[in-house]
């Protein structure tokens, strides 16, 4: 992501309880998973029993674009097997692995970036919303974004991990709610600068849709990260803002309270 921000001096009026739950749950699966070094119950890191068991994990909560676009699960022979893995049917519903797939993580910096961009937006974009507007946008903004990959790239059988989709999301959201802010932020990783939010959000899917626009016209070139789905959930989150803080505006909330 562009930059690693630190701080937003926006105060809310009260304790984001659903970004703190939503971190809690992100960490706490990955700790559980097969990618997580704590969960010595799947075996050695790099031994046989891992590999095959982050396999199965993947086949069974990733979000495969394939499965997304037909609504048929895979199953164990549609996907790539690790070499000494048998093959393992799975109950699976494609749409739900949609939201079970922003949950997962590939590794711990690959979690604790997501989480740091949560921590930072999650409470401004929460406090501004309101916690069950925010709830249903930051999922409704992970399902859009895993879709709108699946239709970018096509039936590929490629799992999808992240919350970065969701994330996007909040911080589309954020462009439109309180994008007046200013965010402390490490810029190149060791400077730290204060920014208005808007520039530090702006600048970040400017980044990602050139990445996008970039891979789609090398499509040999493969990044391993899912730039469309980010491009598609901030998408998600402008619209959702403006929905909802056109609805706030017609109920006669009052919004002079940005800053």
């Amino acid at each position: 992501m562009a930059g690693i921000p630190l701080s937003d001096d926006y105060p809310v009026r009260r304790v984001p309880v659903v970004t703190y739950l939503l971190i809690a749950v992100n960490v706490a699966v990955y700790l559980l998973s097969p990618s997580s070094l704590v969960a010595t119950w799947y075996g050695a890191a790099d031994g046989m029993v891992r590999a095959c068991a982050q396999e199965l994990y993947l086949l069974r909560w990733a979000a495969i674009p394939a499965e997304l676009l037909t609504g048929d699960a895979l199953g164990a022979a549609g996907l790539t097997q690790t070499p000494g893995c048998p093959p393992t049917e799975v109950a699976k519903i494609p749409w739900i692995s949609a939201v079970t797939s922003m949950f997962l993580h590939g590794g711990t910096l690959h979690l604790l970036g997501n989480m740091v961009y949560l921590f930072v937006f999650g409470p401004c974009v929460e406090d501004r919303l309101g916690r069950m507007r925010y709830l249903g946008m930051y999922l409704a903004c992970g399902v859009l974004a895993c879709y709108g990959f699946a239709l970018s790239e096509g039936a590929i059988e490629v799992p999808m991990v992240g919350a970065s989709g969701a994330i996007s999301g909040v911080l589309g959201a954020y462009l439109v709610v309180q994008f007046r802010s200013r965010v402390i932020t490490l810029v190149f990783g060791v400077l730290p600068v204060r920014l208005p939010g808007w520039v530090l959000v702006a600048t970040y899917f400017v980044l990602q849709y050139f990445l996008y626009i970039s891979l789609s016209l090398f499509p040999g070139e493969d990044a391993g990260v899912a730039y469309a789905a980010h491009v598609y959930g901030f998408v998600a989150g402008v619209a959702g803002g403006l929905l909802v803080y056109r609805i706030r505006w017609r109920a006669g909330w009052r919004l002079s309270d940005v800053h």
